[in-house]
């Protein structure tokens, strides 16, 4: 069964300036830039059928396109880190649009979400990292704000997770686009011949 999420892409540029980021923590596991993203709905394992159905409702939503930027680090889990990541600035529309998501995932019939929306790209997964480490990084690290970018899609994505630990520390979760959906236009459209590009119906026969 696919691993479905939805979620907003993080521009090249955007993406090279967190990056900028990486190192000087112990115990990270830092995610590959290309693998940066920003979370909107978890979905989670679900059958074919609830895949073509999440795929066709998420069509529905019409909303305008609107700017995005990260502001600030920090970390979750509190005493016991789990991950690094980079705050998303407060923005009513990105707000609107999760929530949206949300009222069609429930109206499919997946269970709400449990956890208060913060938006957020995980920069780096912790297994042994302890919070004063943590905490020491954060600090030296200082004010981070990067460059305003133009949000006016979003995406369908189905995870594909590492089954090893690399050595070299390379994050363990990667994304595959299904499909794009445009915000500021009515319908949905999928990309075709990119490297990490499929449509969902070819994607989940070959599950």
């Amino acid at each position: 069964m696919p691993r479905l999420f939805t979620g907003v892409e993080i521009p090249p540029d955007v993406g090279q300036a967190l990056a900028t980021l990486r190192g000087g923590l112990p115990g990270a596991r830092w995610i590959d830039p290309e693998n940066y993203h920003l979370t909107l709905r978890f979905i989670g394992d679900v059958d074919d059928n609830i895949a073509h159905e999440v795929a066709s409702m998420l069509g529905r939503v019409k909303r305008g396109a609107f700017e995005l930027y990260m502001e600030g680090l920090t970390s979750f889990g509190g005493r016991k880190p789990r991950a690094v990541v980079a705050s998303v600035a407060p923005a009513q529309a990105l707000l609107d649009v999760q929530a949206e998501h949300e009222r069609l995932m429930q109206r499919i019939g997946l269970e709400p979400e449990g956890r208060k929306f913060t938006p957020h790209v995980t920069l780096a997964r912790l297994r042994e990292s302890s919070s004063q480490q943590v905490a020491e990084y954060l600090s030296a690290r200082g004010y981070f704000r990067t460059s305003p970018f133009r949000v006016s899609r979003f995406v369908l994505l189905v995870a594909r997770v590492r089954r090893r630990w690399p050595v070299c520390g390379r994050g363990g979760l990667s994304a595959q686009h299904l499909t794009y959906y445009r915000i500021e236009q009515l319908g949905l459209y999928v990309e075709d011949g990119g490297r990490d590009t499929v449509g969902i119906g070819d994607h989940l026969a070959r599950q």
